[in-house]
């Protein structure tokens, strides 16, 4: 188990958020992605990000924000950053996405290996 924990460690890691964002909350959501985005993009282990947003298909998530670091320590590490970031610009985004009646899914991922 070590071993796997150790490996985990060193490779990279995806997280992926998906919403389903009324037409309403469009704009502001956009605003707290990018802004979160900006600060991302600063920070040590950070190493390509993605905003997209669905223009046709039967997919009920209509954003997805994709952020590619080079590991879990390089995500734990920023944590605690955007966390105080939000705080001080006093932004709650489980209090925002429940106030727009955003749905997301959110979760990091890792590539799997070549077949």
């Amino acid at each position: 188990m070590d071993q796997l924990i150790q490996k985990l460690g060193n490779e990279a890691v995806f997280r992926v958020d998906k919403f389903v964002v009324p037409a309403e909350a469009r704009e502001e959501i956009l605003r707290k992605v990018r802004a979160t985005h900006e600060l991302l993009r600063l920070q040590q282990g950070f190493v390509q990000d993605f905003l997209l947003e669905k223009f046709s298909g039967p997919g009920e998530f209509n954003l997805v924000t994709i952020v590619e670091w080079e590991s879990q320590a390089a995500v734990d590490n920023v944590v605690p950053i955007v966390k105080a970031a939000h705080e001080r610009a006093g932004f709650n985004p489980q209090e925002t996405i429940a106030r727009l009646g955003v749905r997301a899914d959110i979760a990091n991922y890792q590539r799997l290996p070549e077949m």
